[in-house]
């Protein structure tokens, strides 16, 4: 990485720039340093609001006339909204890089949020949360984040349906104000460009772009507490989540948890498809990952199963991480850690891939981390890593979340708060 670029612009932007001279394309990924957790505590769902909207209109274009804009040059764009980010992303051939930062920049610093666009997105918010009751699946991943992270972690994106309504045009507008500005982004780029070429076109579009002081580069506290929730739901299937305090990315035990959920999840061969869904038929999904906020760190299983089922499928599944100490064996650990190098060097060796690495690394580390570095990481973890790691960081301390027509009646004897149905 020796040919890396990372500094803060004198706009006050962090950036990073990896070149990739045999790329005939340029990846960008702007992370503006917000998010969910930001939102008022009375507005839940505002960030998300924001960036729907905040390309609808500048001082300059309208909504219809920026996209025109972007596809007059092939750019491929997209967007997010993450508990601690909203991202901007754009792939775009070399030549056209310099017109697709100045685009980004119109509708970052410029925009309007037309109140038709802001009527749009609230409805359309308040849509999707009314689908959302319909989608067993994502209920569990919205219960389960909500209870694992406590509070403020926990937000859903899209808030909830009592306090959209609540949302503004102003409270938009202010939201904007207060978290989009050179001091909360980082910007990293990766392809056939030249570095300095990079730095120079940001900072030209980005000068004076609000506070240029670094802000929002600290984590939020995660509200973890050891409990059994049940969401009753007639459906059915019975979903079930567990998650329990694991690493953070910046950990040295976090390539030791990679492989972990490698073993347990990595594909067909996995302990949870093999054993929970083929040998014993209990499930019709299940899966095993792991969710690293900054400076915090989250192990989660999910499973999807009958209602009858639903103790003997989550006695099951622990039993799987528990039996890891005792029965694991060279050849697996090295299959999961196989298929984790391999889905690198395909999947993660695009070049917006390698630009979301980047930005990744910036997030968490604050600083660009070479491949070769996590690699080696993690091709040195042994089974006897793997066993440490279970003993450091036991089961002990579970959250449970079901959602479905039947609570468990035994989830976790060591929990002091089951809080039953809700």
């Amino acid at each position: 990485m020796s040919n890396m670029v990372h500094e803060k612009l004198p706009c006050g932007i962090e950036c990073a720039v990896l070149p990739l001279a045999t790329r005939r394309v340029v990846a960008m990924q702007i992370r503006m340093l917000g998010g969910c957790c930001s939102d008022p505590s009375d507005q839940l769902g505002l960030a998300h609001v924001v960036n729907e909207t905040i390309d609808k209109g500048t001082t300059a274009r309208s909504g219809r006339e920026l996209s025109d804009a972007f596809d007059a040059i092939g750019a491929s764009t997209g967007s997010g909204t993450g508990r601690e980010t909203i991202t901007y992303t754009c792939t775009v051939l070399p030549e056209h890089f310099e017109r697709a930062v100045a685009l980004h920049a119109d509708f970052l610093r410029n925009p309007t949020f037309p109140q038709d666009a802001v009527d749009v997105a609230i409805d359309l918010a308040r849509q999707e949360l009314t689908a959302l009751q319909d989608d067993a699946h994502g209920l569990l991943d919205k219960y389960l984040g909500r209870h694992a992270y406590g509070a403020v972690l926990g937000r859903h994106a899209l808030g909830e349906v009592e306090m959209i309504d609540r949302i503004t045009r102003t409270s938009i507008q202010q939201y904007w104000r207060d978290y989009f500005c050179n001091g909360r982004m980082i910007v990293t780029v990766a392809g056939g460009i030249d570095p300095r070429r990079v730095v120079a076109i940001l900072d030209s579009n980005f000068s004076g772009f609000g506070e240029t002081a670094s802000a929002g580069r600290e984590g939020y506290p995660v509200g973890f507490a050891a409990q059994t929730k049940h969401h009753d739901k007639d459906l059915e299937q019975e979903q079930i989540g567990i998650g329990w305090p694991g690493v953070d990315a910046t950990h040295d035990d976090y390539p030791t948890q990679q492989a972990v959920i490698g073993i347990l999840s990595g594909g067909m061969s996995g302990r949870l498809f093999t054993e929970v869904r083929e040998k014993r038929g209990l499930v019709y999904w299940v899966s095993a990952w792991s969710e690293t906020p900054r400076g915090a760190g989250m192990m989660f299983m999910g499973a999807s199963t009958t209602p009858q089922r639903c103790e003997q499928t989550f006695r099951t599944l622990l039993s799987e991480v528990e039996r890891l100490s005792d029965d694991l064996t060279e050849e697996e650990l090295e299959r999961a850690k196989t298929g984790i190098l391999a889905s690198h060097e395909t999947r993660g060796d695009t070049t917006r891939s390698r630009c979301s690495e980047l930005a990744s690394d910036l997030f968490f580390f604050g600083k660009p981390v070479s491949i070769e570095e996590k690699i080696a990481k993690l091709e040195a973890v042994s089974v006897a890593d793997v066993r440490r790691y279970l003993q450091s960081y036991p089961r002990d301390r579970l959250c449970v979340v079901t959602v479905g027509p039947r609570p468990l009646e035994n989830a976790c004897p060591s929990n002091p708060e089951n809080a039953g149905a809700s």
